[in-house]
């Protein structure tokens, strides 16, 4: 079996791996740990059948595999194999992204972020840009940092809405006190209407408002629509 702690408070982190193996691993108990310097290809496959000379339970650490290459290929490529192995995995890890926390949470007994402290609030007025310039490369990256930043999905969703609203708001009125909007973001918002033909903003409002509810009602993780709907500008 394999468990995840994960997460940009590196601390955190690892005092929850270590209260995993307090609490869990048996007195006669080996552990090893892989990490980056100690790698080698083959030595996870080598660990999933691995048994000590007299039989103690084996445990090891996978020091954050993303640092190496073959490291982080040959983990993934065995979560499978991992789960259904005798021996336990301790999985740490940085930040990680949609498709790599699904990936992990198939077979994992465990999954637990750990965010650090925000030092400096996420400029989320940037993604709106983005949007407006329907730049999906930068929206994206944003998308990255936002999450880091520790911004939750809602907050996230409703800076794309807002910018969506003044869109579909300055493409049905003729001013900004019709739209009950200030001069400069309505100007700003009618001159960005050329990037959304066909009423586009519209769409995109809609299938972002389902997304919300989708992923609140629990029928889709939002995590992972909202980096799908982001990709499909």
């Amino acid at each position: 079996m394999y468990v995840v702690y994960f997460g940009t408070d590196r601390t955190m982190v690892r005092d929850a791996a270590t209260k995993y193996i307090d609490a869990h691993m048996p007195k006669n108990g080996q552990l090893t740990t892989i990490d980056s310097r100690t790698f080698e290809n083959g030595l996870v496959s080598d660990a999933l059948g691995g048994s000590s000379l007299f039989g103690e339970p084996q445990w090891y650490v996978l020091d954050t595999p993303s640092e190496h290459e073959d490291f982080l290929v040959e983990v993934t490529d065995s979560l499978s194999a991992l789960q259904e192995s005798a021996n336990t995995f301790i999985i740490l890890e940085n930040y990680l992204l949609a498709p790599a926390k699904k990936k992990y949470s198939k077979y994992t007994a465990v999954l637990e972020e750990f965010v650090g402290e925000k030092t400096e609030r996420f400029n989320t007025f940037a993604m709106a840009e983005a949007l407006a310039q329907k730049d999906k490369r930068r929206l994206w990256v944003l998308l990255q940092e936002a999450r880091l930043s520790g911004l939750r999905e809602e907050e996230i969703i409703g800076m794309l809405w807002w910018q969506l609203k003044s869109l579909r708001l300055a493409a049905a009125t003729r001013s900004a006190d019709e739209a009950g909007m200030k001069d400069f973001p309505y100007n700003k918002s009618k001159r960005a209407l050329n990037n959304f033909p066909n009423n586009n903003a519209v769409a995109l409002s809609r299938s972002l408002l389902e997304l919300y509810h989708a992923g609140h009602s629990g029928m889709r993780d939002m995590d992972i629509a909202l980096e799908e709907w982001v990709l499909t500008l």
